[in-house]
């Protein structure tokens, strides 16, 4: 019998029709608001993401896992670090040998990616000219390896009451790496005004 991971069978109901990458990212950009809320007040698991139908970019990454983890891939985040900047999570996947990824955020250059990537590298990279503040700097440098969320199954990740704080504490002892040498990284770079004004497109004020 399928593993129902803890999930009350109306949940499971909704997880099974998010059949595929495309249809898990459509639903956190349609029937999830993007949650405002400043950094440390929540951290929900997918099953609190389901019900308030609210989530910010770790909040959106541990759901589209669970998402997909339904659907039979592994559930698997990669860590984005910035510089005066808010860190992010994407939630990757594999498709006939080419990486991609889903991902909520306020910005609209930062979600989902199509699976044509023959690396982690190359998909991380692919977000660097849309990764900036409001200042317009460009602030990506470092990006994890992939982690398998499967490691926190004993604090029930996928339906727990509790903010899944431990997660990010993790995430912020495992290795990073460089998206570019120290050299080239002391040169503050600016996005384009006009690419600057399309990633705020349908922001949430």
């Amino acid at each position: 019998m399928k593993n129902d991971y803890g999930l009350e069978k109306s949940e499971l109901s909704v997880f099974k029709k998010l059949s595929s990458p495309e249809k898990v990212q459509r639903f956190l950009d349609e029937e999830v608001d993007y949650n405002k809320e400043k950094d440390g007040e929540t951290c929900r698991s997918p099953r609190r993401v389901l019900r308030d139908r609210l989530a910010h970019c770790a909040e959106g990454a541990y759901f589209a896992a669970a998402a997909l983890r339904v659907q039979g891939y592994p559930p698997l985040i990669v860590d984005l670090m910035a510089v005066r900047d808010d860190d992010h999570l994407l939630t990757v996947f594999k498709q006939e040998g080419h990486w991609g990824a889903i991902a909520k955020s306020n910005y609209s250059g930062l979600r989902f990616r199509e699976p044509v990537y023959r690396t982690i590298r190359e998909l991380v990279m692919s977000y660097y000219p849309h990764y900036y503040n409001l200042k317009g700097e460009l602030t990506l440098r470092e990006f994890s390896r992939p982690v398998n969320l499967a490691r926190f199954d004993r604090i029930r990740w996928m339906v727990t009451e509790e903010d899944l704080w431990g997660i990010g504490d993790y995430l912020y002892t495992i290795a990073h790496a460089r998206v570019m040498t120290p050299a080239v990284e002391r040169r503050r770079r600016q996005l384009d005004r006009r690419l600057f004004e399309a990633g705020l497109v349908g922001a949430a004020q």
